[in-house]
């Protein structure tokens, strides 16, 4: 049996039919786009094509749709160009986010306070809903930005936006709403209008498209100003000469994401059910994190944290057979911290140290589920008897 890629979180293989779209604008189409002359000419009809593509999935309009290089910074683009126009325009210097968010967003709001914002970082309940009632009471005159991600990328909690933007908007109607849906796009309707969000983020490379590439919508007449100068590219909000082939790859991902997301979804879920209900009864003293009802976390989500073993040594066991995985822990980074999303959930900082993420994905089958099943419940209890435990 071959290798078992289930951190399909992290990132996901680019589709063929994607590569197949991307392809001549690497070989053929290969001009830029700024340029007059012919071969400028046909990149930038692609990148139009591209963009009113996107922009349609999403229900918007092209004009609102800025393309960057990935999620990373369109979260900093988003709270950044948020928060300086709107103090430019008096209205104050106070954040609100939440306790969960990817370090996309939480560095650039520990940034910003560094740089005399204020921040406020919401609590969230054992499951990692964000606290809405703590919103109300955050929101004031002051507030300029409040961003809080669609869904958390760690435990797959899909988070109340829509109810959460009617909250801070009835506070402060000038807030600028942004969400981070980087994990939640392809998964769940993400359409800007229906959620009410200012600001949206998108990455390629978690929809079976390539690194590098994303965008931000950013809706009409919001205040925001740009983080990238230099050239008048995406209408003067992001200089820089455009990634033409990426971003063809982005919008043919996320064409083929919302068409499927059904055929996905129902797939995803099936495989990800045998793992919610199989693991626990396999492996005693094991503690699902997020939501307990898999109905409300992304349906390719599965995380757990087992008692007295260390998820380090899970991961490298796992790996050994063949099975790619992941931590909630940052342990792989050098970090000997614990997940903030688990440790913000209430989850004792030792059980944290023990978490195990498994994303399934298009590709994944049954037998690689029967391998899981089969495989890590001697791994744990392998592990907890060399610890003595």
């Amino acid at each position: 049996m071959g290798r078992i890629y289930l951190d399909h979180a992290a990132t996901t293989p680019v589709d063929p039919r994607v590569l197949e779209a991307m392809w001549p604008y690497y070989t053929k189409y290969w001009g830029n786009p700024s340029s007059i002359y012919l071969e400028g000419q046909e990149a930038r009809r692609a990148l139009d094509e591209a963009r009113k593509q996107c922009a349609d999935l999403l229900e918007a309009s092209p004009k609102e749709i800025v393309f960057t290089s990935g999620g990373t910074e369109s979260d900093n683009a988003a709270i950044r160009g948020a928060a300086f126009a709107q103090r430019a325009l008096g209205r104050g210097n106070h954040i609100v986010t939440s306790a969960i968010e990817h370090h996309a967003v939480l560095h650039t709001v520990e940034q910003l306070e560094r740089e005399g914002f204020r921040a406020t970082y919401l609590p969230v309940d054992e499951e990692g809903v964000v606290d809405l009632e703590a919103l109300a009471n955050a929101v004031g005159p002051e507030t300029v930005v409040v961003s809080i991600m669609a869904a958390n990328n760690e435990v797959g909690t899909i988070e109340p936006i829509a109810e959460a933007v009617r909250i801070a908007k009835q506070r402060n109607p000038r807030v600028v709403f942004h969400t981070d849906a980087v994990q939640a796009a392809g998964a769940i309707d993400i359409t800007p209008s229906k959620l009410g969000v200012d600001l949206l983020s998108i990455a390629a490379h978690k929809l079976y498209g390539p690194k590098g590439v994303g965008l931000l919508y950013i809706k009409n007449r919001t205040p925001w100003q740009p983080m990238l100068l230099g050239g008048g590219q995406e209408r003067e909000r992001r200089a820089g000469t455009e990634n033409v082939p990426g971003i063809v790859g982005l919008a043919a991902a996320m064409k083929l994401a919302w068409e499927e997301m059904p055929e996905r979804n129902a797939h995803a879920r099936r495989l990800r059910d045998r793992l919610f209900y199989g693991l626990p009864e396999r492996i005693p003293d094991t503690v699902i994190t997020g939501p307990k009802d898999p109905e409300r976390r992304l349906p390719n989500n599965f995380s757990c944290c087992f008692r007295n073993v260390e998820g380090e040594s899970v991961l490298l066991a796992l790996d050994m057979a063949d099975i790619a995985a992941s931590s909630g822990s940052a342990c792989s980074t050098g970090s000997v911290e614990p997940s903030h999303v688990l440790t913000a959930m209430g989850i004792d900082r030792d059980l944290a140290h023990a978490s195990l993420r498994l994303t399934v994905g298009k590709g994944n089958t049954d037998e690689d589920i029967d391998r899981v099943l089969e495989v890590l419940p001697g791994i744990v209890q392998r592990l907890r008897a060399l610890a003595g435990r």
